[in-house]
């Protein structure tokens, strides 16, 4: 037991040294004071990870702590934490509880619970944890401080007591983002003696003043009413600074989070610590000695199947990011008594790690900030959570986000102080985009993975005229300017990229598009998309839609009758037909559907043959709209078709003069190979004759 300045009795260290150990005399964190967690070496302190038995005395320190210590910080004694940083509530330890900051009675969140409590109380100006599951993010939460989580790999593990290796992160838990932040400057750097660790170039330019933020379609507070109220709150805090909520699905995300203890990934847990505990499982407390001894029933090929589909729900879920800039959730639904905690550990401990297990088993970077104090005193915090390399954009948003709730700094009561300037990038180019690349189109991706931001939605000076660029995929529109008086305002989005990128990008624009310097509505001008004149020849003039989105919705529309429709497909035709047959050339469309409509004149036999080729003709059609699939019937139809073989030899007629559907258009080809003109009976053959010799696919291929 440590007593802190305060005189309150606390389990929150494990070793507080009497001579702290001294940083470089300068550097950016030379004055400031630290602690880790007991997983963390400290040269020639035992490590023992809440476990007595299984002191180690490691000769150097840490590779994260060598760093801090150089950078000038002072490293003044290790925490508590739950035995093998395994657990999120704190109450999993030998040296005892660690309890909430606010109100004892409470848990402080784990398994990186001293670290939280000393920062949190003031004891050190911020201290280094460990997140696997979470570890680095709920005792934050639980405690009013900030828990950055950052990028795996991004700061080494080497000296750390594996949790779970190909996951671990160590976590920097602060009074504020701005120190958060400046602690991951001085200790980061590629460690390459460390397995999991990468040369990772982070995201230094801020989201779009405009952002989206994702959250879960369905939450769970588990009856907490107060902390619900407190979300709603975030939600519209984080609106009020410009976000637009944006619902996702939480399912498979959850299943991802399952996966972390309830498959064969827990063997990773049990392998970090094998040695120790098949010689000395008794000395580990339980549920911790349950959960690793899990790991032993599984083999490896159930490990590799654990992996692949973790895996699999990664990619199931990467498409969210195409819709959004981050994640928020509540770092933890609800706040546990010590004693409900004790009554039933693995339950309650589980329910503390409802919206944090499945980040890193995801590679996605999380930053816990403070939010509000609920009624009854208990502090409540979000998590921002980004893909992979988003940490300084997370902290830039999330040092906004604190500084607009107001709150002190932890439990300590001290006011927080001004924001500090965030080493985020400046230099950046505007580019407007009028089509394939807008907000939700099918090249907006391009943007967005260079960090790109949506600055406003605007239109050009009325010197502008649009088209449809026939035979482009995705369809792409063509801008032009025109002379004064002939155009019209065009509607286009600008986005802000990154200078670093923008080269990137420009390589990406195929020809006849470019990019030159467009005029806007309010005077300004900026650089934008363009279009050879030359490209245009042909090219359907779509200004007066007003924008390439209207000409788009325009296009979906279904047609409510045939009279209506400017595309000459009857309705009887499926939506999915009329919208692969716009397309095409307007003659081809145009001589279907007359075969289609046309009615014979009289009865008999030439009649019956106009039928059939007008029927011919619809199965041509109903059987699939793809070009693929356009491309294989009108062969097969060219082969002769479905022959009617047993009226054929009835009649005593060779097989294909008039005893199957193409009778009369082979007729017509006979006729014409031997110079002889169309007879009557050959009428019903030219809409078919005519579709069958069109142009090759390559030229009616959807634009």
């Amino acid at each position: 037991m440590m007593v802190h300045e305060e005189g309150i009795a606390t389990a929150a260290w494990i070793a507080r040294f009497a001579a702290p150990v001294q940083g470089a005399a300068t550097g950016p964190l030379a004055g400031l004071r630290f602690a880790i967690k007991d997983n963390i070496d400290a040269a020639g302190v035992p490590t023992t990870a809440a476990c007595p038995a299984f002191e180690r005395l490691p000769e150097e320190h840490a590779h994260v702590v060598q760093r801090l210590l150089d950078a000038g910080a002072t490293l003044v004694g290790k925490t508590n934490l739950d035995q093998f940083a395994c657990g999120l509530n704190g109450t999993r330890s030998p040296y005892g509880a660690v309890p909430n900051s606010f109100d004892a009675r409470y848990v402080s969140g784990g398994s990186s619970s001293g670290s939280a409590y000393v920062v949190a109380t003031g004891q050190v100006d911020f201290a280094l944890g460990t997140d696997t599951a979470g570890s680095g993010r709920v005792p934050a939460g639980l405690n009013n401080i900030v828990g950055l989580k950052p990028t795996k790999g991004l700061l080494s593990t080497r000296g750390v007591l594996p949790a779970a290796q190909s996951v671990d992160c160590v976590s920097i838990f602060a009074p504020t983002v701005a120190l958060a932040v400046q602690v991951l400057q001085a200790a980061q750097g590629f460690d390459a003696a460390d397995p999991y660790a990468r040369p990772l170039r982070l995201a230094t330019w801020p989201w779009p003043a405009r952002f989206r933020f994702g959250v879960p379609s369905v939450l769970e507070f588990l009856g907490d009413k107060l902390a619900a109220e407190a979300f709603d709150d975030a939600i519209a805090r984080l609106e009020a600074l410009g976000g637009e909520k944006v619902p996702v699905d939480y399912a498979p995300l959850a299943e991802a989070a399952a996966l972390l203890y309830d498959s064969a990934l827990v063997a990773e847990r049990y392998a970090a610590v094998r040695s120790f505990f098949d010689a000395h499982a008794t000395e580990v407390i339980e549920p911790v000695r349950s959960i690793l001894a899990s790991g032993r029933n599984y083999s490896a090929a159930d490990f590799v199947d654990a992996q692949t589909r973790l895996r699999a729900l990664g990619q199931r879920v990467a498409p969210m990011w195409n819709a959004i800039d981050l994640l928020l959730v509540p770092t933890a639904p609800t706040h546990c008594t010590i004693e409900a905690m004790r009554a039933d550990p693995v339950v309650r401990n589980r329910e503390l790690g409802a919206y944090t297990n499945f980040v890193n088993l995801l590679d996605y970077a999380a930053l816990s900030v403070p939010s509000s104090l609920r009624s009854d005193g208990l502090p409540f915090g979000i998590t921002l959570i980004g893909p992979c390399g988003s940490d300084l954009q997370l902290a830039e948003l999330g040092q906004r986000y604190h500084h607009a709730t107001g709150l002190t700094l932890g439990a300590t009561g001290r006011p927080m102080p001004a924001p500090t300037v965030l080493p985020m990038t400046t230099d950046t180019v505007r580019v407007a985009v009028v089509g394939a690349h807008l907000s939700g189109m099918p090249l907006n991706s391009q943007l967005r993975e260079r960090g790109a931001r949506l600055v406003a939605e605007t239109r050009t000076a009325p010197d502008y005229r649009l088209y449809a660029l026939p035979g482009t995929v995705p369809p792409k529109p063509g801008m032009v300017r025109v002379a004064p008086g002939t155009g019209a305002a065009i509607v286009v989005e600008v986005w802000e990229m990154p200078l670093a990128h923008y080269g990137s990008f420009v390589a990406l624009i195929p020809a006849p598009l470019g990019i030159g310097t467009l005029a806007l509505d309010d005077g300004s001008s900026v650089q934008g998309f363009v279009c050879e004149a030359l490209a245009l020849e042909g090219a359907e003039d779509i200004t007066t839609h007003g924008g390439w989105r209207r000409y788009i919705a325009s296009r979906q529309q279904a047609p409510t009758s045939h009279r209506d429709s400017k595309h000459p497909f009857p309705p009887l035709f499926s939506r999915k037909l009329h919208d692969t047959f716009a397309h095409l050339p307007r003659s081809f469309a145009s001589q279907v559907a007359a075969s289609r409509r046309r009615r014979p004149r009289r009865a008999g036999r030439a009649g019956h043959r106009a039928c059939a080729v007008r029927q011919a003709a619809h199965r041509l059609l109903a059987g699939g709209s793809g070009p693929a699939v356009l491309r294989r019937r009108r062969k097969r139809l060219l082969q002769g078709g479905r022959p009617r073989r047993r009226a054929a030899e009835v009649r005593g007629r060779p097989a294909g003069d008039g005893g199957d559907a193409l009778g009369p258009l082979r007729r017509q080809q006979q006729r014409h190979r031997l110079g002889q003109p169309r007879d009557r009976r050959d009428r019903a053959a030219g809409p078919l004759q005519d579709l069958l010799h069109q142009p090759e696919q390559r030229q009616i291929r959807a634009g």
